[in-house]
């Protein structure tokens, strides 16, 4: 793991530590999107978790901006010496690669890093569609989409509530958004606000981390219904298999006596749309006038005789 003030995903996903989160959050999206259904799915953001991999949507695409590849050097796939593997396509945008669907979509810009041997290749999944743009000005129309997972892309962006609002905007009504993202309130924030102040942090974020009840007023404000929540990985922050195998234990307990104290937060929120509701042709109504109040006739009383 590098010592930087910033640490690289790929350096730190191939780390005990990163294979140990990465696994956790593969397991539990893999069973939450299978059970969302519509026409079009996007994943922003970290290419080393294949979120929609479970998802039956027939139109499921990769959303890439320029952090994604520039914080760490990417095997270009399709670049010389690099050969596709499992079907996998590759990803538009790159250098030397052609598109692959014709005009880039709007807003994209071409991708420009450079190929460095010993890296993971960068795949784009078998089916998947990639786009390179800006986070914070997604090109897609509005509500043109049904699902929109962000595994850890609030804890990169320069602005993390901008691109919320850019979510909610492409988000068709009743669209589902599944935000994964580290829990400053668990021993692995402590450790990693710690680690900042010396200079040696132990999470991959740029900004700081986003606590959960922070979020959940974010998503709140912005018209969404947090519909579900889940918490996980409760081993301690430590640096090898052999120590965090030793408190494997930990993962029933802590779910069971301390689950807002995990390593990592999974959201799920609902966006809603407040509508008219038809009842029909206005009817007028002639008003009905109050009955007035008259006087009752009054009889003459008969004159006594005066004889009598």
């Amino acid at each position: 793991m590098t010592d930087r003030l910033i640490i690289d995903w790929p350096a730190w996903t191939t780390s005990p530590a990163g294979s140990y989160v990465l696994g956790w959050e593969q397991e539990q999206l893999d069973r939450v999107v299978s059970n969302i259904f519509g026409y079009h799915a996007l994943q922003l953001g970290l290419p080393q978790l294949d979120a929609l991999r479970e998802n039956r949507m027939p139109c499921r695409g990769l959303v890439l901006d320029a952090a994604s590849a520039a914080s760490a050097p990417y095997s270009i796939p399709g670049a010389p010496g690099h050969a596709l593997e499992n079907g996998a396509e590759p990803l538009r945008g790159a250098p030397g690669i052609p598109e692959t669907s014709g005009t880039r979509a709007a807003g994209t810009t071409e991708a420009r890093f450079p190929a460095a041997t010993g890296a993971p290749p960068l795949y784009a999944p078998a089916g998947r569609s990639t786009v390179w743009c800006d986070y914070l000005d997604l090109p897609f129309e509005a509500q043109s989409v049904d699902l929109i997972v962000m595994p850890h892309t609030l804890e990169f962006t320069s602005d993390p509530h901008r691109l919320l609002r850019e979510a909610e905007r492409v988000l068709m009504p009743e669209g589902q958004l599944l935000i994964v993202g580290f829990n400053s309130l668990s021993l692995w924030g402590a450790r990693h606000s710690a680690g900042k102040l010396t200079g040696h942090p132990f999470l991959p974020a740029r900004q700081d981390l986003i606590a959960f009840t922070r979020l959940k007023d974010w998503i709140k404000l912005l018209g969404f219904e947090l519909e579900r929540g889940r918490f996980g990985c409760y081993r301690p922050p430590l640096a090898t298999d052999q120590w965090l195998g030793r408190y494997g234990f930990m993962e029933a307990a802590g779910d069971r006596w301390w689950p807002i104290f995990g390593a990592i937060y999974m959201v799920t929120a609902i966006k809603r749309v407040r509508g008219m509701r038809l009842v029909g042709p206005l009817k007028v109504k002639k008003p009905v006038l109050a009955a007035s109040l008259k006087p009752a006739a009054t009889t003459p009383s008969p004159t006594r005789n005066k004889d009598t």
